[in-house]
């Protein structure tokens, strides 16, 4: 028997299946009882998929890939957001559900037990490994090559991770198997799996693994006689940044934080640090906490007309009512009235005064008569159906943000610096593109109070802010992010929602807007590229077009108005990445973007290592070589991101931060991802080695702007 080691990643253009398939991670064991959910309950759940096949229908019918999965000892793994329903038709197609990463009310708990702490603070002062053997008489040895070879120590346990290509790139079956000897005389091995992206091959390779000691060999060979040469596995990432001084501040975090919360951040430190701070409000105010509002006009378990509101709810129309009613007399019309606040439909009556009106008529009868206050569909399922004698309904928008403000919000961004003209390399930091990433803003803000702080203190601090203009975006979707700390945890997207027809219904409220990083210029949908959808439900959403979206608007107009930014970071969460372009590639033949040349490769790379190094200082966090490099090759094409417009458009070294590394557990031999909104420790973990990883950066940009100043001034003499 011969069973195939792969995983495959689908060129599909990836759309909503109700869930977002985000971070898959490896190995966990199955556990002793079932783990279920209520029907109508949702949470982040680690799934044991049945088989290649049953991924690529999830994929191919809608999943919102954002990680690609991982295989450990043959099980495929990954995380979606499911509903109780949903979770139950995957168990009954074989799947397995291992682990709740996060429920959906666990964010809301984690964002209240943060503030409770920070109070008492302040008062306080691919596939199975072959089971059968292969026969090789007929076939050609292939010739291997180490692609990586890295290892690191953590907490203690030393990791190995491996990449290896074959020349045998079209057979699936072609299995391979590292081996690794220790400096103590220790020997292993370990399985890798075939990685193909787009139906193209990319290489074998596995998760790390732990070993007991320093590796000083490794070699591969293949199931077809195949053997690379031993190599000796380079320390990742071997780069150390320069030690804290004495009384160096840091750990200015201590809650999750709300946008409100973050806009009077931004105001107290303008404020705090007036020779070092301007506050610029970028140009796009976003649609705010609003939409509109909306009511079932009777029962959508058998008869329903959807109406909503043609402005948002807060503009007046929440608690408008809308009913239908019988007129009682025979050979009536359908008529449509607004007074006093009440939408009247009255139905059309027949000879014997019996009420004709469907609901197609009674919706089409709604748009032509109140076209500038209502519009009106057809619930699905009520098409063509009596309609019934129903309501007073109350129209509601059905936000439960009670303290956020119901206005066109301003984003802000802080600029930080001695010389905030211009004079000087910039460098931008952004986050929480994605409203449910709960600790992105907190690596930016950590990051910025840093800066601020010990340049009073420090001069090493001071002299950065002397040499390099530094801008940050702490939120750059708050709209979607009041969303997620209020009525949606798992919202990713922001709260402008362009679905028309049936696709309005209410019932979809949590699946409206549009995915930020899929809605910039280069490599975009609209290009041909891979990774994002014209589905207006789906949670990689494009939008209408290139920009169309205020928050995409704000971060390229920060750029273009700044045009000595030359380094940008977005932050994202969760998964422990660090990437840069290409990020899309089109479905056929995986043609990605233009590659950088090998100078910028060089600077990609060297700087990565660089701030991965700074990042493990904090608590021996480790990102892994796997997942360091262009995004496109280490985790997905991501079409119309925005580090690919911040690169190719306005030459900038745009990176991107995944934050919520997976944690190793040596109880259970396994990683363990940490999810969007994981208990605030963890989340503050995050905040404090990311943020070191982002003054890393900038020490990489002063770096490279003395290189060009010495450069520059060479040629002059």
């Amino acid at each position: 028997m011969i069973v195939r080691r792969r995983w495959t990643a689908a060129a599909t253009t990836v759309i909503l299946f109700s869930a977002v398939l985000s971070h898959p991670a490896s190995g966990a064991a199955a556990p002793a009882a079932p783990i279920t959910l209520s029907a109508t309950e949702t949470a982040l759940v680690r799934v044991q998929l049945r088989d290649q096949a049953q991924l690529d229908r999830l994929v191919a019918t809608g999943a919102d890939l954002a990680n690609r999965p991982r295989i450990r000892d043959g099980r495929i793994l990954a995380d979606l957001v499911l509903s109780g329903t949903q979770l139950a038709e995957l168990t009954a197609q074989g799947a397995t559900a291992v682990q709740i990463v996060q429920r959906a009310g666990d964010g809301e708990r984690h964002y209240a037990e943060s503030v409770r702490a920070a109070q008492a603070r302040t008062a306080a002062g691919l596939r199975a490994p072959a089971t059968g053997q292969r026969s090789t008489a007929a076939a050609a040895v292939d010739t291997l090559q180490v692609q990586q070879a890295y290892w690191w120590t953590t907490t203690g346990q030393t990791f190995l991770q491996a990449q290896v290509a074959t020349t045998a790139t079209d057979d699936p079956d072609v299995e391979i198997t590292v081996s690794w000897r220790t400096a103590d005389g220790a020997t292993g091995s370990f399985p890798l799996y075939r990685f193909e992206d787009s139906g193209e091959y990319q290489y074998h390779y596995a998760l790390p693994q732990p070993v007991p000691g320093r590796p000083v060999q490794l070699s591969a060979t293949s199931s077809l006689g195949g053997a690379s040469r031993a190599v000796t596995p380079t320390l990742w990432p071997n780069a150390t940044p320069p030690p804290l001084p004495a009384g160096y501040q840091k750990d200015f975090i201590d809650a999750y934080l709300t946008p409100t919360d973050i806009q009077a951040r931004i105001k107290r430190l303008a404020r705090q640090y007036r020779d070092l701070v301007d506050v610029i409000d970028l140009p796009n105010k976003t649609q705010g906490y609003r939409r509109n509002a909306v009511a079932y006009l009777g029962n959508p378990a058998a008869a329903a007309v959807v109406v909503e509101s043609v402005r948002f709810g807060d503009q007046g129309m929440n608690g408008v009512q809308v009913r239908t009613v019988d007129p009682g007399r025979a050979n009536r019309p359908l008529t449509v009235g607004y007074r006093d606040r009440v939408l009247t439909v009255s139905l059309a009556t027949d000879t014997a005064g019996k009420a004709v009106s469907t609901t197609d008529e009674v919706a089409a009868a709604i748009n032509a008569r109140q076209p500038d206050r209502f519009r009106a569909t057809v619930e699905d399922g009520s098409a063509g159906l009596p309609m019934p004698v129903a309501g007073p309904a109350r129209l509601d928008d059905g936000l439960q943000g009670t303290e956020v403000p119901a206005r066109p919000w301003t984003v802000q961004a802080l600029r930080l610096g001695v010389h905030r003209d211009g004079s000087r390399v910039g460098v931008l930091a952004y986050s929480q593109e994605h409203a449910r990433e709960w600790a992105t803003p907190l690596v930016t803000l950590e990051f910025a109070e840093r800066m601020l702080a010990n340049s009073r203190t420090d001069p090493a601090t001071r002299e950065l802010l002397e040499q390099v203009d530094i801008f940050v975006i702490p939120t750059v979707n708050p709209d979607g992010a009041n969303y997620s700390f209020n009525d949606f945890a798992m919202q990713r997207k922001n709260l402008v929602n362009h679905c028309v027809g049936a696709a309005r219904d209410p019932k979809y409220r949590t699946s409206w807007g549009v995915d930020i990083n899929r809605n910039y210029t280069v490599g975009s949908y609209f290009d041909g590229y891979v990774g994002a959808s014209a589905n207006c439900l789906s949670g990689t959403y494009a939008g209408t077009a290139e920009l169309s979206e205020a928050e995409s608007g704000n971060v390229i107009a920060l750029a273009q108005t700044h045009p000595n930014i030359r380094f940008a970071m977005n932050v994202h969460s969760y998964g422990g990445y660090f990437m840069w372009p290409p990020g899309a590639y089109r479905a056929d033949g995986r043609v990605t973007l233009p590659r950088p040349s090998i100078d910028e490769s060089t600077l990609f790379l060297g700087s990565a290592r660089r701030i991965v190094g700074a990042i493990a200082q904090e608590r021996g966090t480790v990102t892994w070589p796997s997942q360091t490099g262009p995004v496109a090759d280490v985790l997905y094409s991501a079409a119309g991101n925005s580090a690919d417009q911040l690169y190719y458009e306005l030459g900038i070294f745009a990176w991107d931060f995944e934050v919520g590394n997976d944690l190793w557990n040596p109880a259970t031999n396994q990683w363990e991802g940490v999810g969007f909104q994981p208990p605030f420790d963890e989340a503050h973990g995050e905040s404090q080695e990311y943020a070191g990883g982002l003054v890393e950066m900038v020490r990489v940009a002063r770096d490279y702007a003395a290189a060009e100043s010495a450069e520059g001034h060479g040629r002059t003499h």
